[in-house]
């Protein structure tokens, strides 16, 4: 017996979306009333069993796959409760009409640069340097000791043990004024901004100023809590204050140890002025310290936050120390703020993993995110160091702006590389894929040409064998 189509024999294809129940027919008995069910699910899904085709008897398929008919009873009512099939008392099953079945691919849109012979675009470390022995054993550990308990819906703040391991090491290493009771775990630096932006608007401040220029991430993320980003020039000292103060923002977003992209560091005499303007207009600084452990010619600077931390948020995460997948970060909130980030935290997502969180607890308390800063703060150093050699003999006058830090340097090429479009198409031709730093600027730009190339060339996710060989790359690109 074969499936019909209303007044007209099955042939064709549902013939041959027949032939899918077969397997099912053969499974263990266990399973056989689930397979069959399934597979009788997907041929309707993948229109090879048609809407308005007419399904065998119970009885009929029964014989035909040589199974009991009570298991295609109960496929056929199943599938009819679903909406797959319809049934009528007398007129037999059908296929249903209501399935609209999606294309069964999966895209991935994580932000590659797909086919590039030389990738310099910043932000991303070595994910090479991900530490998979002790970040396994670690997790074994947990697996092993933790309390039932902790697999419930956790502290919207985050476990307490991760907060207080995040208080010892934020003080010691950042000089932090840590208190793990203001100390919020969260997916990211990404979700702190969007917190920090939710608490804003419910404040009724609907503007926040950004670095120009900055993250170009910002935007969007204000954006989806109902906040305008205004942005501010950066000078050499970090935020210029005249535009801040004219702008009348009262909540402004820093990265103070290590401007993104620019790469100075703000200056004492700027930090002080910063946080005096925040205390006048009873404001608040969002302070990303989004590399601040890796400083290659001195000891770091302290942050921010450490100066005044009433008027300072401040933010991290292991993105560039661990791996950006992993999605884990921190935010430590005044106390005038902390209720209303909170209460944001857990109708959001009602708490951070616990899982991942005893998880990075426990390789905190045993010393291993020390050892893995330490091992990548070298690794970063040389291949910063092998990308300014590489600039050097390849471009010669080049020059590297910023402080020595970072995962990326900020280049300035002679003027006999430009103008800097003819540049980029030329690089990007040749595969090789940079940024401009004209590409973070969140003010709308002039229509002049830009004879001069700025770049802003990321290295810490480039081995050091292929750093001089994709600055050599690009170089004969420029030039030929």
């Amino acid at each position: 017996m074969r499936p019909t189509r209303s007044g007209s024999p099955g042939e064709g294809a549902a013939s041959a979306a027949w032939e899918l129940l077969l397997p099912a027919a053969s499974a263990p008995a266990r399973t056989r009333g689930r397979s069959l069910q399934a597979a009788l699910r997907e041929a309707v899904r993948s229109r090879r069993l048609a809407p308005g085709t007419r399904l065998p008897s119970s009885r009929d398929l029964a014989a035909d796959l040589g199974v009991s008919r009570g298991l295609v009873t109960e496929a056929y009512e199943q599938l009819t409760a679903e909406g797959y099939l319809r049934s009528g008392r007398g007129s037999g099953t059908w296929v249903g009409a209501a399935v609209r079945a999606a294309e069964p691919r999966a895209h991935d849109l994580a932000p590659r640069s797909p086919g590039a012979r030389a990738d310099f675009v910043p932000g991303t470390p070595d994910l090479a340097l991900f530490p998979r022995a002790a970040w396994a054993a670690a997790h074994r550990g947990v697996l092993a000791d933790l309390p039932h308990h902790e697999l419930g819906y956790p502290d919207p703040r985050g476990l307490p043990r991760l907060r207080t391991a995040l208080a010892e090491l934020l003080a010691r290493r950042r000089g932090v004024v840590a208190d793990p009771e203001r100390i919020v775990v969260v997916s990211g630096v990404a979700q702190a901004t969007t917190l920090l932006g939710f608490a804003l608007h419910a404040r009724g401040v609907r503007t926040v100023g950004v670095e120009d220029p900055g993250s170009p991430q910002h935007d969007a993320l204000y954006a989806s809590a109902g906040v305008t980003a205004v942005p501010l020039p950066v000078d050499d000292e970090g935020v210029a204050l005249e535009p801040l103060r004219a702008s009348g923002v009262r909540a402004v977003v820093t990265t103070p140890a290590h401007q993104f992209p620019t790469g100075i560091a703000y200056s004492a005499r700027r930090r002080a002025e910063l946080l005096d303007w925040a205390r006048s207009v009873d404001g608040i600084v969002l302070e990303d310290d989004y590399d601040g452990d890796f400083r290659y010619d001195r000891a770091p600077v302290g942050a921010l936050q450490g100066l005044d931390p009433d008027h300072v948020v401040y933010t991290g995460s292991v993105s560039k120390s661990l791996a950006p997948g992993l999605r884990l970060g921190w935010m430590l909130v005044p106390e005038s703020w902390a209720e209303e980030v909170v209460e944001r935290k857990r109708t959001m997502d009602l708490g951070h993993p616990s899982l991942d969180q005893a998880l990075f607890a426990r390789f905190l308390e045993r010393g291993d995110y020390d050892r893995q800063l330490r091992r990548c703060q070298r690794a970063y150093r040389d291949r910063r160091d092998a990308l300014v050699a590489a600039l050097d003999a390849h471009f010669p006058g080049a020059k590297v702006s910023g402080i020595a830090a970072g995962l990326h340097v900020i280049a300035t090429l002679p003027r006999r590389y430009g103008p800097e479009e003819r540049f980029l198409a030329r690089v990007a031709a040749a595969g090789v894929a940079v940024r401009a730093l004209s590409a973070y600027a969140h003010a709308p730009a002039g229509p002049e040409v830009a004879e001069e190339v700025r770049l802003v060339l990321g290295y810490a996710h480039v081995p050091p064998a292929r750093i001089a060989g994709g600055v050599r790359l690009m170089a004969g690109a420029a030039t030929g």
